[in-house]
């Protein structure tokens, strides 16, 4: 038996403040657009794969498509 078929579907846990801003995020956006709140939700989301961001300087986040 393989671990996927004990475990089923597998899904990451979020607040519902993250559901919000992934909604949100449904075209890519500059990170500095959102307030210093939400960057620290957005930059936990980059931790749990959520959400990619792009770039170094001033960079940009969007969802990540294996959601």
């Amino acid at each position: 038996m393989k671990i996927n078929e004990l475990l089923g579907d597998l899904s990451i846990w979020t607040t519902n403040e993250e559901s919000k801003l992934l909604k949100q995020l449904n075209t890519p956006t500059k990170l500095s657009h959102f307030n210093e709140h939400d960057q620290i939700k957005i930059n936990n989301m980059i931790r749990k794969s959520l959400v990619k961001k792009i770039g170094f300087n001033d960079p940009t986040v969007v969802i990540n498509e294996k959601l």
